[in-house]
């Protein structure tokens, strides 16, 4: 039974979600967390961010940790096969269609209606982020970390992967008490 629910978790966020990676994200935290309980918002933060920190696509790596942590590498595999290829067979389909259709108003106008709707998932996951950050280490931290993440990643155009590492160091030195 773990396995039919390994691949529901991260089938149906991936048939539904539009917008790329990180528009999956949040649908697949809502599996993850709130409907199956695999994990607590801050474990599902964790593994987010140091997803992020390590290249390649975000959706899979969370998909082996999730599937490995509940099913061992059959986990895994069926995460990951879960993941992509429903997604690679429906992008091959529509893009056939969206291709021929380039020309259409109607389909320039597809993508600009379906932002609005990323941008709430995505400030809902953050809002989430942030929430479970303020519990754990105050506000004062949070804001701090929040805003030097921003202006390093804005003005100084750092790396996010340096960003989450040295937010990961600061946390950690929140978190040991020193």
């Amino acid at each position: 039974m773990i396995y039919i629910h390994i691949f529901l978790a991260f089938f149906i966020p991936n048939m539904i979600g539009y917008g790329g990676g990180p528009a999956t994200i949040p649908l697949i935290e809502h599996e993850v967390v709130n409907k199956y309980h695999w994990m607590t918002t801050a474990e599902f933060s964790d593994t987010f961010a140091i997803g992020n920190a390590l290249p390649g696509p975000i959706a899979t790596k969370i998909a082996a940790y999730v599937g490995f942590e509940q099913g061992g590498l059959l986990g895994a595999a069926i995460a990951l096969f879960a993941t992509v290829a429903p997604s690679l067979s429906l992008m091959m389909i529509l893009l056939g269609i969206l291709y021929r259709n380039r020309h259409s108003p109607r389909v320039k106008r597809l993508s600009t209606f379906v932002l609005p709707a990323v941008v709430i998932l995505m400030a809902d996951l953050t809002f989430d982020f942030f929430k479970t950050s303020v519990n754990l280490i105050e506000w004062l931290p949070t804001i701090l970390i929040a805003i030097a993440s921003f202006i390093a990643m804005e003005k100084f155009k750092v790396h996010p992967a340096l960003v989450i590492f040295f937010g990961l160091c600061i946390g950690g030195i929140f978190l040991s008490g020193v």
